[in-house]
């Protein structure tokens, strides 16, 4: 990692926010993993997998998409379908869909990801696989519907957690989505 300050022509000595973190570049750095749930029980509802992880950054536990870290080599799918199986237990049985290369923060840091969509299909829900977790990591998972995503979202923020934006983004899409299609069809 390379402090980098920037110094625009029209100012001579940098403000704080003018400093900024480049990290190392692969064709992606990092991956965020969109898990699609099935089940083959037909009471079950669409869902995706969410983490609680504290991160010092904040110094606060956030909830977020399961992610992780490209090693120099791999792939994003290949990384996806590895942290999802570390993080939550859970095994991917496809890539659905790997986004173009996403930048995070671009006017503070070169961080960048790709969103991986996985398919999960689950043959005995509600059980929870064992997670395969680093020795230094504690991560909470939860399974939630996809229809109420944004709604425990808000559950989580008002329990003073924090929202991580990507999935925020995710649950806010979703649920126009949703109020979108049931006005067009009321129409």
């Amino acid at each position: 990692m390379v402090r980098v300050t920037h110094r625009p022509h029209y100012q001579v000595p940098p403000s704080p926010a003018e400093q900024f973190t480049l990290l190392p570049r692969y064709p992606s750095t990092a991956v965020a993993i969109l898990a699609l749930l099935e089940s083959k029980k037909a009471d079950f509802k669409p869902s995706t997998i969410i983490i609680e992880q504290y991160r010092p950054p904040v110094e606060k536990y956030v909830i977020e998409l399961p992610a992780g870290l490209v090693d120099e080599g791999e792939s994003a799918e290949s990384t996806a379908l590895r942290e999802l199986y570390e993080e939550t237990g859970y095994k991917g049985d496809e890539v659905i869909d790997s986004s173009p290369l996403l930048v995070s923060d671009p006017g503070m840091t070169n961080a960048n990801m790709k969103l991986v969509v996985v398919k999960v299909t689950l043959d005995d829900y509600p059980s929870s696989p064992k997670q395969n977790l680093d020795g230094d990591e504690h991560i909470v998972r939860r399974v939630i519907e996809l229809d109420s995503l944004m709604d425990e979202l808000r559950a989580y923020e008002k329990r003073g957690f924090t929202i991580d934006a990507r999935l925020s983004h995710f649950a806010s899409g979703w649920e126009l989505a949703n109020k979108f299609s049931k006005v067009a069809k009321s129409s």
